[in-house]
């Protein structure tokens, strides 16, 4: 058969399957699975494809595109949807019944299914977790045998920990339940420091219990913090305009203009202090507008179109220990400086963050250890940018950087080992038991769990 071509939502990862096949319900996954002749592996399941790895490719293989996005309920406690149903739509309905998920992940085209077995990110509110499986509470899903299996953290904690860092590996997953919350107020604000005064003011920042997510931009020596709390005595109505406006540059605006600079200004000194003055703006920005004691947590998540355009952007990720962090940013400042001195490249956006509290609901979970913060590289892809990953990962893993599995571009066997040791032979093990014929294996995950 010949071969088609598919490619992730921002368009560098191409897969080459030989059979696509829309799944509308069960019995299309079952049929796949179940007849290896007709259906060749590597099997795997995708949504809306966002991940910056090559996670779903099923060259030679068969690609399901996930079709099932209905919400199936919503109880004073649960959500319970459909694998391919996305949290942007997943949040509104939930909104309309004054609830709302526990993490409010920027990426709205985040599908349940996804979230069900692969790694997010969000800034953590204190006393809760910052990624989005750690919330999801059971899954049904199609075994690689074509047989049905139910698991809930009730009954099964142990496999719902592997199921949540299994990325598809086990099982398709068609159907996902959530732990949900009402709907609280929450306020934000930002503030911006040079990097020795963030790092001086860290500790007592820390002690403030905010939500902490971060921009950093270092070849300005600042660091713009996204201070976050729920504040359930708000009155008044809610601030819809703060979140509207961060969505809109962040989203749409920031990168459709890096892109155009990037096009349009071939004299690198000019390129980059254009857009240096472009992030001058988007930290007064913040710290003007981006602020209220009254916005609701929904706001935050952004609605991606389905096919990406000059507005998309890509990302990658490490997680650093907390007690690290200080020094591994101090660090990764002077390296984003050398780098562009001795390449000439530097992103034509920006740098972000997170701090990830502890979280052991996952195995691979990257917060397993103790909390966590985050650099997170985010470009275009500009020319150079892949180079620039290659060298970024080597720095990260020098500094006991840990990364994720779909969302950190370059991994190596080495640096999964390195990252997550046993656990990751763990994880190995048990995929073997669920698919010994590696019907769900493809080259990517073969290579990194070997």
């Amino acid at each position: 058969m010949a071969a088609n071509t598919v490619t992730n939502w921002f368009g560098n990862i191409v897969s080459h399957p030989s059979v696509i096949v829309e799944a509308n319900s069960v019995d299309d996954i079952v049929a796949v699975l179940k007849d290896p002749v007709k259906y060749p592996s590597p099997v795997r399941a995708v949504g809306s494809n966002h991940s910056t790895a090559p996670c779903g490719v099923a060259d030679g293989g068969t690609l399901i595109q996930m079709k099932m996005n209905q919400i199936l309920s919503i109880t004073p406690t649960s959500l319970t949807v459909q694998a391919d149903a996305v949290h942007i739509d997943m949040a509104k309905a939930l909104q309309a019944k004054n609830m709302q998920f526990y993490v409010n992940t920027e990426i709205g085209s985040l599908s349940a299914g996804s979230a069900a077995c692969a790694g997010t990110k969000d800034a953590s509110f204190p006393g809760e977790y910052g990624q989005v499986g750690s919330y999801i509470t059971g899954v049904k899903m199609v075994l690689p045998s074509g047989d049905l299996l139910e698991i809930t953290e009730e009954t099964e904690p142990d496999l719902m920990q592997k199921i949540r860092s299994s990325y598809g590996l086990f099982g398709i997953i068609y159907e996902v339940t959530y732990s949900i919350r009402p709907l609280t107020p929450m306020h934000v604000h930002h503030t911006t420091y040079s990097l020795q005064d963030f790092i001086s003011a860290l500790p007592d920042l820390k002690a403030l219990n905010y939500s902490i997510m971060y921009y950093m931009f270092p070849f300005e020596n600042k660091i713009t913090v996204e201070f976050r709390k729920y504040n359930p005595g708000a009155t008044g109505d809610p601030n819809y305009a703060a979140w509207a406006l961060r969505n809109h540059i962040w989203g749409t605006s920031g990168p459709k203009f890096g892109h155009d600079i990037e096009q349009n200004v071939s004299i690198p000194s000019i390129r980059y202090g254009i857009i240096d003055a472009f992030n001058a703006g988007w930290r007064l920005q913040l710290e003007t507008i981006v602020s209220s004691d009254y916005t609701l947590p929904p706001d935050q998540i952004i609605r991606y179109p389905p096919v990406s355009n000059d507005s998309r952007y890509t990302f990658s990720l490490f997680a650093f220990p907390e007690d690290q962090f200080p020094a591994a940013v101090t660090s990764f400042f002077k390296f984003c400086n050398d780098y562009y001195s001795q390449n000439g490249y530097r992103s034509n956006l920006l740098y972000v963050g997170y701090r990830i509290a502890l979280d052991q609901k996952a195995l691979l979970s990257y917060s397993y250890d103790g909390t966590v913060m985050t650099i997170d590289p985010v470009s275009t892809a500009n020319p150079g940018w892949e180079d620039f990953l290659s060298a970024y990962n080597q720095f990260c893993v020098n500094l006991n950087g840990k990364p994720l599995l779909n969302q950190t571009p370059g991994l190596t066997p080495a640096i999964l080992q390195g990252a997550y040791g046993n656990r990751l032979e763990v994880l190995a093990e048990t995929r073997k038991q669920y698919d010994s014929q590696n019907r769900l294996l493809n080259v990517y995950f073969r290579q990194l769990l070997s």
